[in-house]
């Protein structure tokens, strides 16, 4: 599942470019409507010029609706899945480790307030900290897919990985 996680928003655009609203853009509507709903609606007495304005006019309401939405998505997206992978934000991730706090170690797990999970990965160390509910900085490294976790007040960093 997690070597997947990369494809998701792909996936999600791809399902949003594809979805009936963009497949309506390209089609008159004339043709997406029966016979009898276009009559109903008053359009049959639209001159040929009127019903490609009318066209016209729709195409792009459509078009920006379809954009609107593929960008909402991405953002959320790109929002949830911090930390799996990067995604070019060098924003840093702030939030609380709810309860008390004991510091560092190898494999221990940090579950922020925003419902986030993460793992430190390697061997750094935070002797005699006992904090309740200390504010964090995730942070993304310059290069790769690294992140750190920095805990306010001090100055050392673990390095961590995303588990939820």
């Amino acid at each position: 599942m997690s070597m997947l996680r990369p494809l998701l928003p792909l996936a999600l655009l791809a399902a949003l470019a594809l979805s009936p609203l963009a497949a309506l853009a390209q089609q008159p509507i004339e043709r997406e409507m029966t016979p009898q709903e276009f009559k109903a609606a008053g359009l049959d007495k639209l001159s040929a010029e009127e019903l490609g304005k009318l066209n016209l006019w729709l195409g792009r309401k459509i078009d920006t609706a379809v954009t609107a939405a593929a960008s909402q998505a991405k953002d959320k997206i790109e929002a949830e899945n911090r930390g799996f992978f990067h995604f070019g934000s060098n924003e840093a991730i702030v939030a609380r480790v709810p309860g008390p706090f004991r510091g560092f170690a190898r494999g221990r797990e940090f579950t922020l307030d925003n419902g986030q999970v993460w793992r430190q990965t390697d061997n750094a160390e935070l002797v005699g900290a006992k904090l309740d509910s200390p504010e964090v900085r995730i942070t993304p490294s310059i290069a790769g897919n690294a992140w750190y976790l920095a805990v306010k007040g001090y100055n050392t960093r673990a390095k961590v990985e995303r588990v939820k």
